[in-house]
């Protein structure tokens, strides 16, 4: 067991995210240089992104919002009672 246990370091997390996101666009037939320009992110920051996990946080949320999955972040890192209450009116 490694220093993170059974759970994944940040960056595996990091490269995770990067192939789903290569993955996403690739769904929606997109280049790495028209996600570029519809997210407003550099497309050398892309390109780095999908071959290393290294991006700033705000461009990783324009990527997201591009390939319109910027919700999934809405319920992550929320207090435990906050995510009760969340779990209790979600169908």
């Amino acid at each position: 067991m490694g220093e993170y246990g059974d759970q994944n370091s940040p960056k595996e997390i990091m490269i995770l995210l990067s192939k789903n996101i290569r993955t996403l666009r690739k769904q929606e037939k997109m280049s790495q240089k028209e996600l570029s320009e519809r997210s407003g992110v550099a497309y050398a920051s892309v390109r780095k992104f999908e071959l290393t996990g290294i991006i700033s946080l705000e461009s990783f949320l324009k990527i997201c919002e591009v390939l319109n999955r910027l919700s999934d972040f809405e319920s992550i890192l929320l207090p435990n009672d906050m995510k009760r209450k969340k779990d209790l009116f979600d169908y």
